[in-house]
């Protein structure tokens, strides 16, 4: 895969949310939200203070979804990152 997001954007692929609560109850596909969580792939030029292999937390509702090779990801403008997880 070779994408590079342009503008104040980023690519991130989703980190997939636990399938059981903490007391083992398993949670079935259609009841899960899609994780707020994500991994970046790839960052433009223009944005600093983040780096590849980064976990951030974004906006419920930012971004575009695209598909690179059967594979979803999630391109986010910088406002839509709420912040990086250490």
């Amino acid at each position: 895969m070779n994408f590079q997001p342009l503008g104040k954007r980023v690519l991130v692929k989703r980190l997939e949310e636990a399938t059981t609560t903490a007391s083992g109850i398993i949670i079935p596909d259609n009841a899960k939200e899609k994780p707020l969580k994500g991994e970046v792939v790839a960052i433009s030029k223009e944005v600093e203070g983040m780096q590849v292999n980064d976990t951030i937390m974004f906006a419920k509702y930012g971004g575009t979804e695209i598909k690179i090779d059967n594979v979803e990801y999630l391109v986010l403008n910088v406002d839509d990152i709420l912040g990086i997880l250490k």
